[in-house]
């Protein structure tokens, strides 16, 4: 209790408060959620560590400027009673000192508010509604990627093959709502032949929106999983969302990842398919994967292509087949499309392997859905090592579905059948561990109640020759 009471007034509570904000993207009601279910201000900062960009540094400042005002305002009402004898000064003046913690904590969230309200929203939707005339300007392809999942690596694809035969613009990482398309819009030369533009649905009504600006020519829907639940309740209406980018495109020119389970009831009779056998018309051979990438040959007609990537795993096949694809429809040469794919590489924190200490990492923790679990215990499964670990916290932004996925989880891990499997106790644990139970997992499971000590020391725990899978982060303000 006294630990609980004394971390309100530690020296570096306001570095707390910021990486509250920081880690809930500066949303106020997220902030306020984590805030008031937090019992000890000592154990928030776990996983991560503030980044202390300038905004963060400004906040910090900020917030310790506010408390010195509290404390010299509690001062002034306490000097008030002793000299003047002012009712209530006294009471007031204690108030305002020993509840600064709380008192700081709320005003910095109403002062971001106020800034959102009065001036980041008004700015930013005056650039959203200039970038429609300039995306209504731009006459030539431009591709939508859409889903609940692998949007950034479907776009990063596309980008690297379609760029070694035309000149081609991409929102930019995972920049992907309406006011970083419209900061992409306007940074683009003009000149550009093609352009590729991610949408990140989280509210019903987003893909609707992004539509309605950036005007596609094309569409690409990645497939359709549990994922932002708490504003979209049902898996199905998830699904809805997504593919109204289909129905705006009048079902031209969109094509559907086949192997997504959830997106198949939406799929439509002149939408074109791709999954892990191919992609219009092109048929996957010769499949090979290991830590180095993964290659295999594609052939339509008398057609055939040797490609190698970079990229692991079997649900890697669909999406480059469907990159070599376009690039075929859009006027690259085979020898373009070989050397496309060949530059083709995991983006950070997705399937990214790296070398520690002898032994191999596949970083996976970039956001997590069961779709990405599915695609990583294969890959675990398929690859050969002297020992193989698996590593989570599980997934966030389940909602209704969040029992269920954690039981499917823990039964996927168990028939990747890993020697060791290490989750960090949270909120989801239970239920991954009926999953594993159920599948009759014969490994070493272990539960680790410190994660950031667990990451942090890593390579004091590998072997020679062990691969570690370690799939999806947990940020601190879920619980």
């Amino acid at each position: 209790m006294f630990n609980a009471i004394s971390s309100l007034y530690m020296p570096s509570y306001p570095s707390v408060l910021v990486y509250m904000l920081q880690n809930t993207e500066y949303q106020v009601w997220p902030y306020l959620k984590w805030y008031w279910r937090t019992q000890n201000f000592h154990k928030v900062i776990v996983r991560r560590k503030l980044e202390k960009t300038k905004a963060a540094r400004l906040l910090d400042l900020s917030i310790r400027l506010i408390i010195v005002v509290e404390i010299l305002a509690g001062g002034f009402f306490i000097y008030l009673n002793q000299w003047h004898h002012t009712p209530g000064s006294l009471a007031f003046g204690l108030a305002l000192i020993i509840g600064y913690p709380v008192v700081s904590a709320h005003l910095v969230a109403l002062v971001i508010w106020l800034g959102r309200v009065v001036w980041i929203m008004p700015r930013d939707e005056r650039q959203i509604e200039q970038s429609k005339q300039d995306f209504k300007n731009f006459k030539k392809p431009k591709i939508a990627v859409a889903g609940s999942y692998g949007k950034t690596s479907m776009k990063e694809m596309l980008l690297t093959v379609l760029s070694e035969g035309k000149k081609v613009a991409a929102t930019p990482a995972n920049k992907n709502v309406a006011v970083s398309h419209a900061r992409f819009i306007s940074s683009i030369k003009g000149d550009e032949d093609i352009l590729i533009i991610e949408y990140g649905e989280d509210r019903p009504g987003d893909i609707e929106k992004f539509v309605r600006v950036t005007r596609p020519t094309h569409g690409i829907i990645t497939g359709v999983a549990p994922a932002h639940l708490n504003h979209y309740k049902t898996l199905s209406a998830a699904g809805q969302d997504i593919f109204t980018l289909a129905k705006y495109l009048g079902g031209k020119h969109v094509y559907v990842n086949a192997e997504s389970e959830a997106a198949r009831e939406f799929i439509e009779g002149d939408y074109g398919l791709y999954d892990a056998g191919g992609a219009l018309g092109w048929v996957v051979g010769d499949v090979k994967i290991s830590l180095k990438g993964t290659s295999f040959t594609l052939k339509k007609g008398k057609k055939l292509l040797k490609l190698h990537s970079q990229l692991l795993g079997r649900h890697q096949l669909g999406p480059l087949s469907l990159a070599v694809a376009l690039g075929e429809e859009f006027g690259l040469s085979d020898e373009q499309v070989e050397a496309g794919v060949g530059k083709t590489k995991p983006f950070e924190h997705r399937m990214n392997p790296y070398e520690l200490n002898d032994a191999w990492i596949i970083d996976d923790t970039y956001n997590g859905n069961i779709e990405g679990i599915k695609a990583g215990t294969q890959l675990l499964k398929e690859l050969k090592a002297t020992r193989k670990w698996y590593v989570t916290p599980g997934l966030v932004d389940q909602g209704v579905e969040t029992e269920t996925v954690h039981r499917e989880m823990g039964e996927l891990i168990a028939g990747a059948g890993p020697d060791i499997a290490v989750l960090m106790q949270n909120s989801v644990t239970k239920f991954i561990k009926e999953g594993l139970e159920k599948a009759g997992f014969k490994g070493d499971l272990r539960i680790e109640t410190d994660p950031l000590k667990f990451y942090t020391n890593l390579g004091d725990y590998l072997a020679a020759d062990d691969l570690v899978l370690m799939q999806n982060d947990w940020p601190d303000n879920y619980a």
